[in-house]
Protein backbone atom coordinates (compact mmCIF):
# COMPACT_ATOMS: atom_id res chain seq x y z
CA UNK A 1 0.00 0.00 0.00
CA UNK A 2 1.21 3.26 -0.95
CA UNK A 3 1.51 6.53 0.96
CA UNK A 4 -1.55 8.06 -1.09
CA UNK A 5 -3.39 4.97 -0.36
CA UNK A 6 -2.59 4.98 3.64
CA UNK A 7 -3.48 8.84 3.80
CA UNK A 8 -6.61 8.68 1.70
CA UNK A 9 -7.87 5.44 4.63
CA UNK A 10 -6.82 7.50 6.99
CA UNK A 11 -9.60 10.12 6.13
CA UNK A 12 -12.23 7.81 5.63
CA UNK A 13 -12.18 6.22 8.98
CA UNK A 14 -15.84 6.34 10.91
CA UNK A 15 -15.81 9.60 13.13
CA UNK A 16 -16.93 8.05 15.79
CA UNK A 17 -17.21 10.82 18.03
CA UNK A 18 -19.70 12.00 15.38
CA UNK A 19 -21.84 9.17 14.45
CA UNK A 20 -22.46 8.92 18.42
CA UNK A 21 -23.37 12.77 18.74
CA UNK A 22 -26.18 12.33 16.08
CA UNK A 23 -26.94 8.67 17.74
CA UNK A 24 -27.54 10.67 21.35
CA UNK A 25 -29.74 12.86 19.60
CA UNK A 26 -31.90 10.59 17.72
CA UNK A 27 -32.39 8.68 20.68
CA UNK A 28 -33.34 12.13 22.90
CA UNK A 29 -35.26 12.88 20.00
CA UNK A 30 -37.52 9.53 19.44
CA UNK A 31 -37.92 9.38 23.25
CA UNK A 32 -40.61 12.46 23.31
CA UNK A 33 -42.28 11.11 20.23
CA UNK A 34 -42.46 7.47 21.69
CA UNK A 35 -43.41 9.30 25.44
CA UNK A 36 -46.79 9.60 23.50
CA UNK A 37 -48.41 6.25 22.58
CA UNK A 38 -46.92 5.13 25.96
CA UNK A 39 -49.61 7.94 27.52
CA UNK A 40 -52.43 7.27 25.28
CA UNK A 41 -54.17 4.83 27.75
CA UNK A 42 -53.63 7.30 29.92
CA UNK A 43 -55.04 9.88 27.87
CA UNK A 44 -57.82 8.09 27.02
CA UNK A 45 -59.27 8.48 30.55
CA UNK A 46 -58.41 11.65 31.13
CA UNK A 47 -60.07 13.30 27.77
CA UNK A 48 -62.63 10.20 27.52
CA UNK A 49 -60.99 9.63 24.14
CA UNK A 50 -62.24 7.12 21.84
CA UNK A 51 -59.79 4.84 20.20
CA UNK A 52 -60.36 6.39 16.78
CA UNK A 53 -59.31 9.57 17.97
CA UNK A 54 -56.08 7.85 19.46
CA UNK A 55 -56.08 7.00 15.97
CA UNK A 56 -56.31 10.34 14.82
CA UNK A 57 -53.51 11.94 17.20
CA UNK A 58 -51.17 9.02 15.53
CA UNK A 59 -52.40 10.17 12.31
CA UNK A 60 -51.32 13.68 13.13
CA UNK A 61 -47.79 12.40 14.94
CA UNK A 62 -47.33 11.05 11.18
CA UNK A 63 -48.70 13.32 8.98
CA UNK A 64 -46.40 16.17 10.00
CA UNK A 65 -43.15 14.19 11.44
CA UNK A 66 -43.01 11.83 8.94
CA UNK A 67 -45.34 12.59 5.18
CA UNK A 68 -43.58 15.46 5.11
CA UNK A 69 -39.84 13.98 5.29
CA UNK A 70 -39.32 13.49 1.41
CA UNK A 71 -39.85 16.58 0.93
CA UNK A 72 -37.30 18.03 3.78
CA UNK A 73 -35.03 15.27 2.57
CA UNK A 74 -34.76 16.65 -1.17
CA UNK A 75 -34.18 19.86 0.38
CA UNK A 76 -31.69 19.13 2.62
CA UNK A 77 -29.80 17.55 -0.64
CA UNK A 78 -29.39 21.08 -2.48
CA UNK A 79 -29.11 23.33 0.98
CA UNK A 80 -27.52 22.56 4.12
CA UNK A 81 -27.45 24.70 7.09
CA UNK A 82 -25.60 24.50 10.36
CA UNK A 83 -28.71 25.63 12.00
CA UNK A 84 -31.06 23.47 10.16
CA UNK A 85 -31.53 20.68 13.17
CA UNK A 86 -31.27 23.03 15.78
CA UNK A 87 -34.37 24.49 14.17
CA UNK A 88 -35.94 21.55 14.17
CA UNK A 89 -36.08 21.34 18.10
CA UNK A 90 -37.72 24.46 18.62
CA UNK A 91 -41.02 23.27 16.97
CA UNK A 92 -40.05 19.89 19.33
CA UNK A 93 -40.02 22.32 22.42
CA UNK A 94 -42.87 24.40 21.84
CA UNK A 95 -44.68 21.60 21.81
CA UNK A 96 -43.48 19.44 24.71
CA UNK A 97 -44.46 22.57 26.57
CA UNK A 98 -47.82 23.06 24.72
CA UNK A 99 -48.76 19.52 25.75
CA UNK A 100 -48.02 19.84 29.13
CA UNK A 101 -50.63 23.02 29.51
CA UNK A 102 -53.44 21.03 27.03
CA UNK A 103 -56.67 21.03 28.50
CA UNK A 104 -58.91 20.07 25.35
CA UNK A 105 -58.43 17.30 22.68
CA UNK A 106 -57.07 19.87 19.95
CA UNK A 107 -54.52 21.31 22.16
CA UNK A 108 -52.90 17.57 22.44
CA UNK A 109 -53.45 17.77 18.20
CA UNK A 110 -51.53 20.58 17.70
CA UNK A 111 -48.96 20.08 20.24
CA UNK A 112 -48.32 16.72 18.70
CA UNK A 113 -48.05 18.40 15.14
CA UNK A 114 -45.66 20.73 16.20
CA UNK A 115 -43.43 17.85 17.75
CA UNK A 116 -43.75 16.08 14.64
CA UNK A 117 -42.86 19.11 12.67
CA UNK A 118 -39.60 19.19 14.84
CA UNK A 119 -38.99 15.66 13.93
CA UNK A 120 -39.43 15.48 10.14
CA UNK A 121 -36.85 18.69 10.27
CA UNK A 122 -34.68 16.34 12.33
CA UNK A 123 -34.12 12.94 10.28
CA UNK A 124 -33.33 13.85 6.75
CA UNK A 125 -30.19 15.92 7.75
CA UNK A 126 -29.07 13.37 10.66
CA UNK A 127 -29.12 10.70 8.50
CA UNK A 128 -27.35 12.21 6.17
CA UNK A 129 -24.48 13.31 8.73
CA UNK A 130 -24.48 9.71 10.06
CA UNK A 131 -23.68 9.00 6.57
CA UNK A 132 -21.11 11.47 5.97
CA UNK A 133 -19.19 9.95 9.47
CA UNK A 134 -19.36 6.25 8.82
CA UNK A 135 -16.44 5.94 6.46
CA UNK A 136 -17.56 4.16 3.93
CA UNK A 137 -19.85 1.43 6.79
CA UNK A 138 -22.67 2.83 6.09
CA UNK A 139 -24.78 -0.29 7.48
CA UNK A 140 -22.91 0.25 10.53
CA UNK A 141 -23.31 3.97 10.79
CA UNK A 142 -26.91 3.27 9.87
CA UNK A 143 -27.21 0.54 12.45
CA UNK A 144 -25.43 3.18 15.41
CA UNK A 145 -27.73 5.85 14.01
CA UNK A 146 -30.93 3.76 14.13
CA UNK A 147 -30.30 2.26 17.26
CA UNK A 148 -30.36 5.50 19.07
CA UNK A 149 -33.60 5.51 17.71
CA UNK A 150 -34.49 2.69 18.98
CA UNK A 151 -33.35 3.47 22.05
CA UNK A 152 -35.19 6.51 22.16
CA UNK A 153 -38.22 4.56 21.53
CA UNK A 154 -37.42 2.81 24.36
CA UNK A 155 -36.41 5.26 26.87
CA UNK A 156 -40.50 6.14 26.07
CA UNK A 157 -42.38 4.40 27.85
CA UNK A 158 -39.88 4.50 31.02
CA UNK A 159 -40.37 8.06 31.51
CA UNK A 160 -43.59 7.98 30.87
CA UNK A 161 -44.21 4.77 33.72
CA UNK A 162 -41.64 6.92 36.02
CA UNK A 163 -42.45 10.39 35.22
CA UNK A 164 -45.82 11.36 33.45
CA UNK A 165 -48.21 8.47 34.71
CA UNK A 166 -47.65 9.52 38.49
CA UNK A 167 -47.54 13.42 37.78
CA UNK A 168 -49.83 13.74 35.40
CA UNK A 169 -49.70 15.85 31.57
CA UNK A 170 -47.92 18.95 33.37
CA UNK A 171 -45.12 16.48 33.87
CA UNK A 172 -44.55 16.74 29.96
CA UNK A 173 -43.42 20.38 31.26
CA UNK A 174 -40.13 18.41 32.57
CA UNK A 175 -38.97 16.75 29.07
CA UNK A 176 -38.84 20.29 27.49
CA UNK A 177 -35.38 20.27 28.59
CA UNK A 178 -34.30 17.46 25.84
CA UNK A 179 -35.12 19.85 22.64
CA UNK A 180 -33.09 22.48 24.76
CA UNK A 181 -30.12 20.44 25.06
CA UNK A 182 -30.32 18.67 21.84
CA UNK A 183 -30.85 22.01 19.75
CA UNK A 184 -27.25 22.99 21.46
CA UNK A 185 -25.72 20.01 20.35
CA UNK A 186 -27.08 19.61 17.39
CA UNK A 187 -26.15 23.33 16.08
CA UNK A 188 -22.39 22.11 17.03
CA UNK A 189 -22.48 19.04 14.53
CA UNK A 190 -24.48 20.96 11.99
CA UNK A 191 -21.13 23.51 11.87
CA UNK A 192 -18.69 20.23 11.12
CA UNK A 193 -20.60 18.48 8.86
CA UNK A 194 -20.54 22.16 6.76
CA UNK A 195 -17.21 21.46 7.19
CA UNK A 196 -16.42 17.92 5.80
CA UNK A 197 -18.98 19.24 2.89
CA UNK A 198 -16.47 21.82 2.19
CA UNK A 199 -13.57 19.55 1.83
CA UNK A 200 -13.06 18.24 -1.33
CA UNK A 201 -10.55 15.25 -1.99
CA UNK A 202 -10.42 11.53 -3.94
CA UNK A 203 -12.37 9.03 -1.21
CA UNK A 204 -11.45 5.24 -1.44
CA UNK A 205 -14.73 3.42 -0.55
CA UNK A 206 -16.20 0.53 -0.43
CA UNK A 207 -20.40 -0.34 -1.20
CA UNK A 208 -22.36 -2.71 -2.45
CA UNK A 209 -23.69 -1.98 -6.25
CA UNK A 210 -25.86 -3.80 -8.56
CA UNK A 211 -24.36 -6.99 -10.50
CA UNK A 212 -25.31 -5.15 -13.50
CA UNK A 213 -26.49 -1.59 -15.04
CA UNK A 214 -30.43 -1.15 -14.51
CA UNK A 215 -32.42 1.75 -15.98
CA UNK A 216 -33.40 4.80 -13.99
CA UNK A 217 -36.82 3.03 -14.18
CA UNK A 218 -35.56 -0.37 -13.07
CA UNK A 219 -33.97 1.05 -10.02
CA UNK A 220 -37.51 3.51 -9.31
CA UNK A 221 -39.14 0.02 -9.12
CA UNK A 222 -36.48 -1.52 -6.60
CA UNK A 223 -37.38 1.10 -4.49
CA UNK A 224 -40.69 0.97 -4.60
CA UNK A 225 -39.78 -2.43 -3.88
CA UNK A 226 -37.69 -1.55 -0.94
CA UNK A 227 -40.41 0.87 0.76
CA UNK A 228 -42.95 -1.44 0.59
CA UNK A 229 -40.83 -3.96 2.40
CA UNK A 230 -40.09 -1.25 4.84
CA UNK A 231 -43.75 -0.66 4.80
CA UNK A 232 -44.79 -3.78 6.17
CA UNK A 233 -42.51 -3.69 8.88
CA UNK A 234 -43.10 -0.24 10.08
CA UNK A 235 -46.83 -1.35 9.95
CA UNK A 236 -46.41 -4.13 12.01
CA UNK A 237 -44.14 -2.49 14.11
CA UNK A 238 -46.21 0.73 14.58
CA UNK A 239 -49.50 -1.13 15.48
CA UNK A 240 -46.95 -2.81 18.15
CA UNK A 241 -46.14 0.51 19.80
CA UNK A 242 -49.33 1.97 19.99
CA UNK A 243 -51.30 -0.92 21.09
CA UNK A 244 -49.46 -3.84 22.83
CA UNK A 245 -49.74 -1.77 26.03
CA UNK A 246 -53.53 -2.38 26.07
CA UNK A 247 -53.86 -5.68 24.17
CA UNK A 248 -51.15 -6.53 27.20
CA UNK A 249 -53.62 -4.76 29.74
CA UNK A 250 -56.75 -6.56 28.14
CA UNK A 251 -55.96 -10.01 27.79
CA UNK A 252 -53.76 -10.33 31.13
CA UNK A 253 -55.42 -7.71 33.34
CA UNK A 254 -52.18 -6.07 34.41
CA UNK A 255 -51.43 -2.86 35.37
CA UNK A 256 -50.58 0.75 33.14
CA UNK A 257 -47.07 0.55 34.44
CA UNK A 258 -46.77 -3.23 33.91
CA UNK A 259 -47.80 -2.73 30.44
CA UNK A 260 -45.24 0.37 29.73
CA UNK A 261 -42.20 -1.89 31.32
CA UNK A 262 -42.99 -4.70 28.65
CA UNK A 263 -43.14 -2.27 25.66
CA UNK A 264 -39.87 -0.88 27.19
CA UNK A 265 -38.55 -4.61 26.97
CA UNK A 266 -40.03 -5.50 23.42
CA UNK A 267 -38.28 -2.00 21.80
CA UNK A 268 -35.04 -2.38 23.87
CA UNK A 269 -34.45 -6.11 21.99
CA UNK A 270 -35.24 -3.60 18.43
CA UNK A 271 -32.01 -1.72 19.69
CA UNK A 272 -30.28 -5.28 19.11
CA UNK A 273 -31.56 -6.56 16.68
CA UNK A 274 -30.94 -3.36 14.78
CA UNK A 275 -27.27 -3.36 15.20
CA UNK A 276 -26.74 -6.96 14.54
CA UNK A 277 -28.75 -7.05 11.21
CA UNK A 278 -26.25 -3.24 9.96
CA UNK A 279 -23.28 -5.68 10.82
CA UNK A 280 -24.27 -8.89 8.82
CA UNK A 281 -25.70 -6.49 5.99
CA UNK A 282 -22.16 -5.11 5.55
CA UNK A 283 -20.63 -8.13 5.66
CA UNK A 284 -22.92 -10.77 3.59
CA UNK A 285 -25.27 -8.22 1.73
CA UNK A 286 -28.47 -6.35 2.36
CA UNK A 287 -30.93 -8.72 0.47
CA UNK A 288 -30.02 -11.81 2.86
CA UNK A 289 -30.48 -10.13 5.50
CA UNK A 290 -34.06 -8.52 4.31
CA UNK A 291 -35.22 -12.28 3.50
CA UNK A 292 -34.46 -13.39 7.09
CA UNK A 293 -35.90 -10.56 8.90
CA UNK A 294 -39.08 -9.96 7.11
CA UNK A 295 -40.29 -12.94 5.51
CA UNK A 296 -38.67 -14.89 8.63
CA UNK A 297 -40.52 -13.51 11.41
CA UNK A 298 -43.92 -14.39 10.17
CA UNK A 299 -43.99 -17.28 11.59
CA UNK A 300 -43.56 -15.86 15.22
CA UNK A 301 -45.68 -13.18 14.52
CA UNK A 302 -48.73 -15.26 13.36
CA UNK A 303 -48.28 -17.22 16.89
CA UNK A 304 -48.18 -13.74 19.00
CA UNK A 305 -51.98 -13.81 19.45
CA UNK A 306 -52.59 -16.70 20.83
CA UNK A 307 -49.95 -17.78 23.04
CA UNK A 308 -51.68 -18.13 26.53
CA UNK A 309 -49.22 -17.24 29.08
CA UNK A 310 -47.87 -13.71 29.75
CA UNK A 311 -44.49 -14.80 30.01
CA UNK A 312 -44.62 -16.64 26.53
CA UNK A 313 -46.10 -13.49 25.00
CA UNK A 314 -43.12 -11.37 26.12
CA UNK A 315 -40.72 -14.22 25.08
CA UNK A 316 -42.11 -14.24 21.87
CA UNK A 317 -41.96 -10.49 21.53
CA UNK A 318 -38.46 -10.06 22.12
CA UNK A 319 -37.61 -12.29 19.36
CA UNK A 320 -39.83 -10.55 17.20
CA UNK A 321 -38.31 -7.42 18.17
CA UNK A 322 -35.29 -8.77 16.79
CA UNK A 323 -35.60 -10.60 13.93
CA UNK A 324 -37.91 -7.73 12.47
CA UNK A 325 -35.53 -5.12 13.28
CA UNK A 326 -32.45 -6.18 11.61
CA UNK A 327 -34.19 -5.57 8.48
CA UNK A 328 -34.23 -1.58 9.00
CA UNK A 329 -30.64 -0.66 8.35
CA UNK A 330 -30.33 -3.23 5.59
CA UNK A 331 -33.41 -1.58 3.61
CA UNK A 332 -32.37 2.22 4.37
CA UNK A 333 -28.54 1.27 3.13
CA UNK A 334 -29.50 -0.95 -0.01
CA UNK A 335 -31.53 2.41 -1.01
CA UNK A 336 -28.81 4.56 -0.82
CA UNK A 337 -26.57 2.52 -2.51
CA UNK A 338 -29.04 2.27 -5.41
CA UNK A 339 -29.28 6.38 -5.17
CA UNK A 340 -26.26 7.50 -3.78
CA UNK A 341 -27.08 11.06 -4.77
CA UNK A 342 -29.84 11.14 -2.83
CA UNK A 343 -29.18 10.50 0.63
CA UNK A 344 -31.65 12.96 2.08
CA UNK A 345 -34.56 11.88 -0.58
CA UNK A 346 -34.02 8.09 0.54
CA UNK A 347 -33.98 9.13 4.16
CA UNK A 348 -37.21 11.55 4.00
CA UNK A 349 -38.57 8.17 2.19
CA UNK A 350 -37.94 5.75 4.14
CA UNK A 351 -37.49 7.68 7.70
CA UNK A 352 -40.84 9.46 7.03
CA UNK A 353 -42.83 8.26 4.09
CA UNK A 354 -43.29 4.72 5.21
CA UNK A 355 -43.96 5.56 8.74
CA UNK A 356 -46.50 7.91 8.22
CA UNK A 357 -48.46 5.64 5.70
CA UNK A 358 -47.89 2.79 8.42
CA UNK A 359 -49.65 5.45 11.01
CA UNK A 360 -52.47 5.68 8.69
CA UNK A 361 -52.76 2.01 8.39
CA UNK A 362 -52.54 2.11 12.47
CA UNK A 363 -55.15 4.27 12.66
CA UNK A 364 -57.30 2.25 10.92
CA UNK A 365 -56.51 -0.38 13.87
CA UNK A 366 -57.64 2.07 16.40
CA UNK A 367 -61.50 2.27 14.38
CA UNK A 368 -60.94 -1.63 13.93
CA UNK A 369 -60.25 -2.05 17.71
CA UNK A 370 -63.65 0.07 18.34
CA UNK A 371 -65.39 -2.22 15.72
CA UNK A 372 -64.36 -5.18 17.12
CA UNK A 373 -61.49 -6.06 19.53
CA UNK A 374 -58.01 -5.18 20.42
CA UNK A 375 -57.25 -9.08 20.33
CA UNK A 376 -58.77 -9.49 16.81
CA UNK A 377 -56.59 -6.21 15.40
CA UNK A 378 -53.44 -8.25 16.52
CA UNK A 379 -54.53 -11.31 14.99
CA UNK A 380 -54.70 -9.36 11.43
CA UNK A 381 -51.32 -7.18 12.05
CA UNK A 382 -49.88 -10.97 12.23
CA UNK A 383 -50.45 -11.14 8.27
CA UNK A 384 -48.51 -8.27 7.58
CA UNK A 385 -45.13 -9.73 7.28
CA UNK A 386 -45.69 -12.17 4.96
CA UNK A 387 -45.31 -9.28 2.78
CA UNK A 388 -41.83 -9.86 2.83
CA UNK A 389 -42.27 -12.75 -0.22
CA UNK A 390 -41.77 -9.19 -2.65
CA UNK A 391 -37.98 -9.25 -1.86
CA UNK A 392 -37.51 -11.58 -4.55
CA UNK A 393 -38.03 -9.08 -6.96
CA UNK A 394 -34.37 -7.22 -5.22
CA UNK A 395 -31.37 -6.92 -7.40
CA UNK A 396 -28.58 -8.93 -7.04
CA UNK A 397 -25.64 -7.13 -5.41
CA UNK A 398 -21.60 -6.95 -5.42
CA UNK A 399 -19.53 -5.01 -2.96
CA UNK A 400 -16.83 -3.28 -4.97
CA UNK A 401 -14.35 -0.94 -4.22
CA UNK A 402 -15.12 2.39 -5.84
CA UNK A 403 -13.03 5.91 -5.82
CA UNK A 404 -15.33 8.99 -5.44
CA UNK A 405 -14.93 12.97 -5.16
Amino acid sequence: MNCREESVIDRERTVFKVLLAVCLCHLLNDSMQSILPAVFPMMKNTFHLSFVQIGAITLVIQLTSSLIQPWVGLYADKHRHSWQLSVAMIFSFCGVVLLSIATSYWMILLAVGLMGIGSAVFHPQAAQIAQAASGGRKGLAQSVFQVGGNGGYAIGPLLAALIILPVGMQAFGYIAIIPFVLAIILYQVGKWHMRQMGKVSKQVRSRWTTVKTYSKHHIWFFIFVLFMLMFSKNFYSTSMLNYFSFFLIDKFDVSQQTAQYCLFIYLAAQAVGTIVGGMLGDKYGRKWVIWFSILGVSPFTIALPYISTFTGTIILSIVIAIIMASAFSAILVFASDLMPHNTGVVAGIFYGLSFGIAGIGCSFFGWLADQTSIQYVFEVSTLLPLLGIIAVFLPKMKKDTIETT
